[in-house]
């Protein structure tokens, strides 16, 4: 049997490392990458077609939600680990409507990490304890039963123009980095505006921060 491929994607170099000795000492698998933010593991993800991300809540740049969210796109068989601090309900549903095979506590036992990793790499949902098997259900069933995701009505464009807003940037800067016209910068983000239901930059800033589309700290 080939060894499980795996991305690690976390900004602390400490934390990759140890997780890369526990998974390739404890594991049949091969630590092939390693990011320090969200656009380098999307990047990794997209050039090496892992068979497993596992990438912290928290990064600069992207949060690992929204990476998750591109490398359904990406990568689509590639199954993805969150590792999080955060246990609330809310973190939880946006992870697994996102497309997270696997959410993990950061307080958890290295032995329940590798166990969580085993059961996403077969294609199993885990979510640690406290969270039960039955709040998986639930949430799955709330992720299905919820109406129409309007992040998911928006264009390739409008997406990206949201992240980079978001930190921010004006329309001539999102222009200049998107190597389009300022006009139609405006234009996209007019649609993806309209389409939210956002109504002003701050609107846009906590609508990216709510959905893990950019972090409060970088």
């Amino acid at each position: 049997m080939r060894p499980l491929t795996i991305v690690l994607a976390d900004d602390h170099h400490v934390v990759r490392s140890g997780l890369r000795v526990l998974l390739e000492n404890e594991m049949n698998c091969t630590v092939v990458g390693e990011a320090g933010n969200g656009p380098e593991a999307l990047a990794m993800v997209e050039r090496l077609q892992p068979d497993l991300l596992i990438a912290d809540l928290i990064m600069p740049g992207l949060s690992g939600l929204e990476v998750a969210r591109q490398t359904r796109i990406v990568s689509p068989n590639t199954r993805i680990v969150i590792l999080s601090m955060h246990a609330d309900e809310s973190y939880v549903r946006e992870a697994l409507r996102a497309g997270v095979t696997a959410y993990v506590l950061k307080e958890t036992l290295s032995t329940e990490f590798l166990y969580a990793i085993q059961q996403a790499a077969q294609g199993h949902r885990y979510l640690s304890p406290p969270l039960s098997d039955r709040a998986i259900d639930a949430y799955a069933s709330q992720t299905a039963e919820t109406n129409l995701d309007l992040y998911e009505t928006l264009t390739a464009r409008e997406r990206e123009i949201l992240y980079l807003a978001a930190q921010g940037l004006t329309s001539a800067e999102i222009a200049e980095h998107l190597m389009i016209g300022v006009r139609t910068v405006d234009t996209h983000r007019a649609s993806m505006m309209r389409k939210l239901g956002l109504h002003t930059p701050l609107d846009l800033i906590r609508y990216a921060v709510r959905r893990g589309i950019v972090t409060l700290d970088g």
